[in-house]
C-alpha cells in the first residue's frame, strides 16, 4: 500500500522546516531554554532574551479605549441614554464574536442601569449584519439607539435609514471599512482612517469589551470590574481566529483565567457537553475546537438566540438545557458537513484535474449554514480552492475559502461585473450572484484559477517549527512550550519533527477512524486522528510532524503526541 493510498487518497503532504536556523547569536543569547524551544523563538522573531521574557511574560499594556477613533461620542451619546432611560439596542452577528460581544455589552449596559435589549439577525432570513427592515422595526419598536458589535462599517445605506428615522447609531466592527465609511452618530473601528489606536487586530467582542472599559472610566467606576467580561473576549477572539499577539494575546490569556477559575453559568455547562471535565486545564485549543464550534452550531443551523441565552444565564437547569441543544445542533452539524461535503465530490468527479473546486446545488444539497464549512473541509481534503453555494429562487449565495497560493477575494473582483455583492480576505470570501450569470461566473473563476495555480504543485504543505529527539520530550519541555499561551493566529502552537522513530502497540480507537501507539517503545504515547488506515501497514520506522500536549484521563495528565502526519523513515525510502 502507498503513502498515498495511507492518506486516504489524498496526495501526502509537503513537509517544511523554518525558512532560517537559529543563528550562533541567537542560541547564545537564548541559551536558558531548551534547544528545540530557541528555535521556535528564533522563528518568531525573538532572537533576544529581553525579547524572548517580554514576549513569554506578556508584559503587554491594555491601550486608552479613548485612543479609537469615535469613542468619545459613542459613550457620549450612551451615558445620555442612559440618563434619560431611552430603549437602546446591541445588534450583533450570529456567529461566536457577534454573540459574544452582543452578551458583552448588553451586561455591561445593564450593570450600568442602562434599558438594552440584544437584537442578532436571522442567517436565513436576513443575512450577514445591519439590515434597513431591522432597522425600520426596531425604530418602529421605539429603539431610540442602536449599536452595533462586530458588523456595521460597511452599512453605508442602513446608516442613512436611521439618521432619516430618527435613530441614533453607533457603529463598532473590526473589519475592513470601504472607502465610504457610514455617516453614524460615531464609528468605532480601529481600522478607519484617522484612528490612533495602537492595536488594530482586535476581535469584535474586543472592541465590544474597550466600549464597556471606556464607560466604566467615563462613569468613575472601577474599571477592573470590566474583567467580569473577559471570558467572553476570550471566546470570540479565539473563535474568530483572530491574530493572538499584542493586546489580543493579553485580553485572551486573562480571560482564560476566568474560565478557568470562575466559568460563567452557561459556559460551564458548555464545558460539560464538550467533555471538558477540568475546566482549570482549558486552553485557547479547547476554545478554538470544542466550545467555539458548539456556540457557532446555533447560527449555523437554526438561530443564535440559543448560543446567546447560553452565554447570558445564571440558572444551571436552563444553561444545561441550553448547552444540551447545542451539543444536538453541533453533531447535527458535523453529519451534514461529511454528507455535502460527499455531495460535492460525488458530482465533480476528478477533482485533482481541477485548479478550483466549484459546487452549486439546492438547499436540499447542501445547507446554507454550513457551506463555508464545507468548502473549508474541500480545501483541506484536496488542497485546492473551494467555492460553495446553495441555488436560489433568483440568486446564488456562496462561500469560498482558499490556500496560500490563491488570493481569493482578488479573484472576485475580477469578477464584481458579474456580482450583486461579494466580500472577504486572501483565504475566506462570499459573495450573491443572480443565478442567469452563474454559469459564466463560474467558466470565468477556473480561468482565473487556470492562470495562476498549477494542478501538479497543489501539494498541501505542513510547516514544523523544529526537529526534535524524542528523548527531549519530557515534563520540564512541555511546562516551557506553554509559556507561548495562549497559541492561534499568528501565534500558532509549536509544530515538531521526529525521525526514525518506531511505533509499539498500535491500536485503531474512535470506531477504528484513529490511531494510538507509543513512540519507542513505551516513552510517549501518539495519537493520529483520522489516519486508522496506517494500523495494518506501519513501516518498522517513521518520520512524524506533531504538537506536543497534555492528555488528561481521571485528574492524571500524561505527555503526548498528537501527530499531523506520518511518512515511512527517509532512510527507509
Amino acid at each position: 500500500m502507498t503513502v498515498t493510498q495511507l492518506n486516504n487518497g489524498r496526495k501526502p503532504k509537503r513537509w517544511v522546516g523554518p525558512n532560517k536556523f537559529i543563528t550562533p547569536e541567537a542560541d547564545a543569547e537564548l541559551a536558558e531554554y531548551p534547544k528545540p524551544f530557541r528555535q521556535i523563538l528564533f522563528n518568531r522573531g525573538l532572537d533576544t532574551a529581553e525579547k524572548a521574557h517580554a514576549f513569554l511574560e506578556v508584559n503587554t499594556e491594555e491601550y486608552d479605549p479613548f485612543l479609537m477613533k469615535g469613542m468619545r461620542e459613542a459613550v457620549d451619546l450612551i451615558k445620555n441614554a442612559i440618563r434619560d432611560h431611552e430603549p437602546m439596542v446591541v445588534y450583533g452577528d450570529y456567529d461566536v464574536d457577534g454573540v459574544t460581544a452582543t452578551a458583552l455589552l448588553v451586561q455591561a449596559l445593564e450593570s450600568l442601569g442602562g434599558n438594552v435589549e440584544p437584537y442578532i439577525p436571522n442567517r436565513f432570513d436576513e443575512g450577514y449584519g445591519l439590515n434597513c427592515e431591522a432597522v425600520k422595526e426596531l425604530a418602529s419598536q421605539g429603539k431610540r439607539l442602536i449599536i452595533t458589535v462586530d458588523c456595521g462599517i460597511r452599512s453605508v445605506k442602513e446608516a442613512d435609514v436611521a439618521r432619516e428615522l430618527g435613530v441614533n447609531l453607533i457603529i463598532s466592527d473590526h473589519h475592513h471599512p470601504l472607502t465610504e465609511v457610514p455617516a453614524a452618530d460615531a464609528v468605532i473601528c480601529p481600522r478607519q482612517v484617522g484612528d490612533e489606536y495602537p492595536y488594530k487586530e482586535l476581535a469584535g467582542v474586543g472592541i465590544a469589551y474597550k466600549i464597556a472599559q471606556a464607560l466604566f472610566m467615563d462613569f468613575g467606576l472601577m474599571v477592573s470590574e470590566k474583567e467580569q467580561w473577559l471570558d467572553l473576549v476570550a471566546l470570540g477572539t479565539v473563535s474568530d481566529i483572530a491574530p493572538l499577539t499584542g493586546e489580543n494575546r493579553v485580553l485572551v490569556r486573562n480571560g482564560l483565567k476566568c474560565l478557568q477559575t470562575n466559568p460563567r453559568q452557561g459556559v460551564y455547562s458548555l464545558m460539560m457537553v464538550a467533555d471538558i471535565r477540568q475546566p482549570e486545564n482549558l486552553t485557547a485549543a479547547d476554545i478554538g475546537f470544542k466550545l467555539g464550534p458548539r456556540l457557532n452550531a446555533a447560527g449555523r443551523m437554526e438561530s443564535a438566540q440559543e448560543a446567546l441565552r447560553l452565554l447570558m444565564t445564571a440558572e444551571p437547569e436552563e444553561a444545561g438545557r441550553l448547552a444540551q441543544r447545542l451539543q444536538i445542533q453541533n453533531t447535527d452539524r458535523q453529519e451534514r458537513t461529511m454528507l455535502n461535503q460527499k455531495f460535492a465530490e460525488e458530482q465533480l468527479g476528478d477533482i485533482q484535474s481541477l485548479p478550483i473546486i466549484l459546487a452549486f446545488g439546492s438547499e436540499e444539497d447542501f445547507h446554507s449554514g454550513i457551506v463555508g464549512l464545507v468548502a473549508a473541509r474541500l480545501v483541506e481534503s484536496h488542497y485546492r480552492p473551494a467555492v460553495v453555494g446553495v441555488i436560489g429562487e433568483k440568486t446564488t449565495r456562496a462561500s469560498c475559502r482558499s490556500i496560500d497560493e490563491f488570493h481569493i477575494t482578488k479573484a472576485l473582483d475580477e469578477c464584481k461585473d458579474l456580482l450583486v455583492r461579494h466580500g472577504g480576505h486572501s483565504k475566506a470570501a462570499g459573495f450573491t450572484v443572480e443565478n442567469e450569470n452563474l454559469e459564466i461566473l463560474s467558466k470565468r473563476l477556473l480561468e482565473i484559477a487556470g492562470k495562476t495555480l498549477k494542478i501538479e504543485e497543489l501539494i498541501s504543505t505542513l510547516k514544523y517549527d523544529a526537529e526534535i529527539d524524542v528523548n527531549e520530550i519530557d515534563w520540564n519541555f512541555l511546562n516551557t512550550l506553554e509559556q507561548l499561551e495562549p497559541t492561534g493566529n499568528e501565534n500558532p502552537r509549536p509544530v515538531f519533527r521526529c525521525n526514525g522513530v518506531t511505533a509499539a502497540n498500535v491500536k485503531k480507537i474512535g470506531n477504528e477512524k484513529h490511531l494510538r501507539f507509543s513512540v519507542n517503545g513505551s516513552k510517549v504515547n501518539a495519537i493520529a486522528f483520522n489516519m486508522a488506515d496506517w494500523a495494518d501497514h506501519m513501516p518498522p520506522k517513521i518520520d512524524l510532524v506533531f504538537y506536543c500536549e497534555k492528555n488528561w484521563f481521571r485528574d492524571l495528565a500524561t505527555i503526548q503526541l498528537n501527530v499531523r502526519d506520518i511518512r515511512p523513515a527517509e532512510s527507509q525510502v
